[in-house]
């Protein structure tokens, strides 16, 4: 078919939009690197970073606020308590609060979901953390990055931590504790709530919390067996973009857990320089000897080889 000059010059056109765009795209980056979105981006000393999955923010509609120097569940006046605390270094930049923080501690919150999780902290405990990861995959962040919450005593002034909405792990399988929590189907195992909590907060409607994996997990930490069915998948999927999130905005936090000579993720609570001297995504159990989480059902490598993933470290 013989083209007219016109359509000739139509073509040429478009040859030239593609290829604009194509170095638009390429020029732009992966994902997590977009522009932040207000609902999609975690908060460090101010400023937005885009992890490409849902964050409810403490000033947010349905978001829970630790800045709250009180409780925030009823009507009681403010008790003037705060729930966190400063870094040792004060840092007021980015640059400043990316020199010194460089641990990520992962928490399982034994609460079963979020809001039940900030309930017993902040209600109860008088306590933080930074993060809350609940079992729909919703992350919610309580404070700014800058701030120290108080979630792993040693680790807090280096530290930012996730509660992760899980009913935990124990030395006997499926005990009356875990009977409290679980229920059994034609598919499996899935999360139920006890009846004496009403509210549970989770925003995906009809959302059925199942473990990533179907049969009950069994590992050591601190010389002990534990038992726990996992995370859901979609919890995996939402931690994986938070940690590849955090690695951007303070890059001391490295996507690698403590290994021994082996490779294997370590069991053991980490000396203090060994912890102060470590960069990446540590557990609780690493922090102290008498915690067993994120517990033996935590997917270290998924979280981590998805993470690596996304910041294109592979």
């Amino acid at each position: 078919m013989k083209l007219t000059p016109h359509r000739r010059r139509q073509l040429a056109a478009i040859a030239v939009a593609c290829a604009l765009l194509l170095l638009v795209r390429c020029a732009a980056g992966p994902g997590p690197a977009a522009a932040p979105r207000r609902g999609y981006s975690i908060v460090a000393c101010g400023e937005l970073f885009d992890i490409d999955t849902r964050v409810v923010l403490w000033d947010e509609a349905g978001g829970y606020d630790a800045y709250r120097e009180g409780k925030f569940f009823g009507d009681e006046p403010p008790d003037g308590k705060r729930r966190y605390g400063e870094r040792a270094s004060h840092p007021e930049t980015l640059e400043q609060l990316r020199e010194h923080v460089h641990a990520f501690v992962l928490h399982f919150d034994v609460a079963g979901c979020s809001r039940q999780c900030f309930k017993v902290l902040q209600d109860l405990r008088v306590l933080s953390v930074h993060f809350m990861l609940d079992v729909d995959g919703t992350i919610y962040q309580t404070l700014d990055l800058r701030e120290r919450a108080w979630h792993a005593t040693i680790a807090n002034d280096f530290g930012v931590g996730v509660e992760i909405a899980h009913p935990g792990a124990y030395a006997q399988p499926m005990n009356a504790l875990m009977r409290r929590w679980y229920e059994k189907d034609e598919q499996g195992y899935y999360q139920k709530f006890p009846a004496w909590l009403q509210e549970t907060g989770i925003r995906t409607e009809g959302f059925v919390a199942r473990p990533a994996r179907p049969d009950i997990i069994q590992g050591e930490i601190h010389d002990q067996i534990y038992y726990q069915l996992d995370y859901t998948a979609a919890q995996y999927e939402a931690l994986a973009k938070l940690c590849a999130g955090l690695n951007r905005a303070l890059p001391r936090i490295r996507l690698e857990a403590p290994r021994d000579a082996g490779g294997t993720v370590l069991t053991r609570k980490l000396e203090a320089d060994e912890l102060r001297e470590f960069d990446g995504v540590i557990g609780h159990y690493h922090v102290q000897d008498n915690k067993s989480d994120p517990g033996p059902a935590m997917q270290w490598d998924r979280v981590l080889d998805d993470a690596r993933a996304i910041v294109g470290e592979r």
